[in-house]
């Protein structure tokens, strides 16, 4: 669906409400949730095709319900939705598997076009049966599938869109700015360390011999000579 169900999780009935109605002036069918247990009951329930989800709730926060949805296999996306703006806090909801970070006060409009945006992300772009090849790392964009001399490599959502964005630009050098507004969707994060927390989860399950650093300038995927 152009417009799949959102789930809206916030303890405070006014922003709950703001963008419930926003969401559904745009669209979208919502459903909401004010506490961490309810959410998890209703993507159970409802399927909902992204999450937005405030950290600060009253019984789980928004970063154990993250947990434990990506524990469970769930790969929902996520945004969250909070007050706490520090590097630290962003850089662990993205770690947990979230998918984009958005602080309080926002603009709605400026939320809308972080929703339309992660669920564009949500999937790789490509035919339905691509595979990308370089060396001897496959990845199959159907089955969401990464080998490696043949050997499958399990990687988290975020992990892999990351994967293949260097895998369609093998050789070239990607820049940080590219790698956050392509992957991340970002173009305000200088100071996050995301790009680097994330090159490191790569390396430690691919090795360490495929993304290679360009210092001062960024990465890039080359195969082992």
């Amino acid at each position: 669906m152009d417009n799949p169900r959102v789930l809206v999780v916030d303890d405070e009935p006014n922003i709950r409400d703001l963008v419930e109605v926003a969401l559904r002036f745009h669209g979208f069918a919502v459903v909401t949730a004010a506490t961490g247990a309810e959410a998890l009951r209703r993507v159970h329930d409802d399927r909902p095709g992204l999450i937005v989800l405030d950290i600060m709730l009253p019984d789980l926060d928004g970063f154990e319900v993250c947990r434990r949805l990506r524990g469970d296999g769930d790969e929902t996306p996520i945004i969250f939705l909070t007050a706490r703006d520090t590097p630290s806090d962003t850089v662990t909801g993205l770690t947990l598997g979230g998918d984009d970070y958005v602080t309080k006060p926002f603009a709605v409009d400026a939320l809308i076009a972080r929703v339309r945006a992660v669920l564009r992300r949500a999937r790789p772009r490509g035919s339905a049966d691509e595979v990308l090849r370089v060396g001897d790392l496959e990845v199959d964009i159907s089955h969401w599938t990464v080998r490696r001399a043949g050997a499958e490599i399990e990687l988290s959502p975020t992990e892999f869109r990351l994967l293949t964005f260097f895998m369609r630009n093998p050789g070239r050098v990607l820049t940080r700015a590219q790698l956050l507004e392509n992957v991340w969707g970002w173009d305000h994060s200088a100071g996050s360390p995301v790009v680097e927390t994330y090159i490191s989860y790569l390396r430690r399950k691919l090795g360490p011999d495929l993304i290679h650093t360009q210092r001062g300038v960024g990465y890039a995927l080359r195969p082992p000579a």
